[in-house]
């Protein structure tokens, strides 16, 4: 491994140019902005299915059993694409592993559609659908590391704001919309090629439409073997603590909104009296105002700072609001109105960990890939933490203890970010990343920190 150290120097033209058009105003890296769109897209086709699948495969004749084993698969390779992502964008370039996601995603949706469907023949569907499991993870977060790579740290947290409010803005809000038109139009399969389509169409927008240079390359440092790329994603967990501390903020951050998925449905409609439509409509509002919420963040860490972003809005935030939202709602019952304004409370103070897709990078500059397949593995491991902790406490500790431990560990979330501070700027970033992203803007991300 090659590692080269110069000093940074912190007025560069990179860093503190003036924004010179209203994207780089609002945040968005005009060289990659119509990336955001066709991640946008991409999420949309991918979350049609989001709220029809389970259900339509039901129809078709499978168990509950072998239905819950199809999504348990794919979380899997979801999640291990998400881990791969940012290693294989410094072996490859982000570019190359948004194609690969793309090809993979169409590729095996198809086979989904044209045979294993039709037939419901399991063992073809587990396949098909399992691996297409790996397609989203490696475009959306490939992505994810270009923005990181390419964008000043003045304004990453924005640009990274920015990507999240495409992400979820698409998986699953605007694709479950999608759904609710097209199912009753054009029936529940014709949905399923639609969604292809329109995964096609965003993956097309950002490969042929996003000329920025960075992102074609490789990113490691040079003379970094393949082979320590990837096992550096999981090494640099121990080589630099604070990332892997990063990683289990990161796990904390959503554990408890898979978590809640699992008992909140029950305890809104058997405890407190709302009907069935009414939680929808709640769980509605919580993820809406999520997708606000996470530009407003990262637009809100450029100015105070990604840790303390983090910290308090994030981790303090989200301890309050998850106890105000078991002991607001059991106080006031079955009053619609409050318990709308409390779940778009915790959906809020869900989105003040965005800027921590900004920090995570910056604590390791010359590795950014590797710092963001943390990320992604403690964002994989909050899929099963969550459902984990409730299925092992609920029982003995009711839902008020449940509440109580996810808050504690939201407060544990805080106290662990205040140790994420960033390097001193001494080293260079590797070849393939600009020196705008690195960690030396005391005025945009330390300062208020300091």
């Amino acid at each position: 491994m090659v590692l080269v150290a110069v000093v940074l120097d912190p007025s560069s033209s990179a860093e503190n140019a003036p924004a010179r058009n209203w994207l780089d105003r609002i945040g968005i890296p005009r060289s990659l902005a119509w990336g955001f769109l066709g991640v946008l897209v991409f999420m949309i086709g991918d979350g049609v299915e989001s709220g029809y699948l389970s259900p339509f495969l039901l129809d078709q004749g499978m168990s509950r059993e072998r239905v819950a084993l199809l999504f348990t698969v794919y979380g899997v390779t979801a999640s291990v694409a998400a881990w791969f992502s940012g290693a294989l964008s410094d072996l490859w370039g982000p570019r190359k592993v948004m194609m690969l996601g793309l090809a993979v995603w169409g590729a095996f949706q198809v086979v989904f559609l044209v045979f294993a469907l039709p037939s419901v023949d399991f063992a073809l569907l587990l396949l098909s659908y399992g691996l297409r499991g790996f397609g989203y993870p490696l475009f959306a977060y490939g992505f994810l590391v270009w923005v990181t790579a390419v964008t000043p740290a003045r304004r990453l947290g924005s640009a990274v704001g920015w990507f999240w409010f495409a992400f979820t803005g698409g998986l699953p809000t605007l694709g479950s919309l999608v759904a609710s038109v097209a199912v009753p139009g054009i029936g529940a399969y014709g949905t399923l090629w639609l969604a292809l389509g329109l995964v096609v169409a965003g993956g097309l927008i950002a490969l042929l439409l996003v000329r920025e240079p960075t992102g074609r390359g490789r990113l490691a440092p040079a003379g970094e073997r393949p082979v320590a790329t990837l096992i550096g994603s999981l090494a640099i967990v121990w080589r630099n603590p604070r990332i892997g501390m990063g990683a289990v903020v990161r796990a904390i951050n959503t554990a408890p909104q898979f978590g809640f998925l699992v008992f909140l449905p029950v305890f809104f409609t058997d405890t407190l009296g709302f009907t069935l439509r009414e939680w929808l409509h709640l769980l509605s509002a919580m993820f809406a105002t999520n997708i606000v919420f996470n530009l407003v963040f990262g637009l809100v860490g450029d100015r105070i700072g990604w840790r303390r972003t983090v910290t308090w809005f994030g981790g303090v935030g989200c301890a309050v609001t998850t106890l105000l939202l078991y002991y607001g709602t059991v106080s006031a019952g079955h009053d619609y109105a409050l318990a709308m304004v409390l779940v778009s409370l915790f959906g809020a103070t869900l989105a003040g960990y965005v800027p921590l897709s900004a920090l995570m990078p910056s604590l390791d500059p010359a590795h950014k890939g590797q710092a963001m397949s943390a990320l992604n593995l403690g964002a994989g491991a909050s899929t099963f933490l969550g459902p984990a902790l409730v299925g092992a406490f609920l029982g003995p500790l009711g839902v008020q203890g449940v509440m109580w431990i996810f808050a504690a560990l939201y407060l544990a979330s805080a106290v662990m970010a205040l140790f994420l501070r960033l390097p001193e700027p001494v080293a260079a970033p590797a070849p393939g990343y600009s020196s705008g992203p690195g960690p030396v803007s005391r005025a945009g991300n330390e300062s208020p920190e300091a």
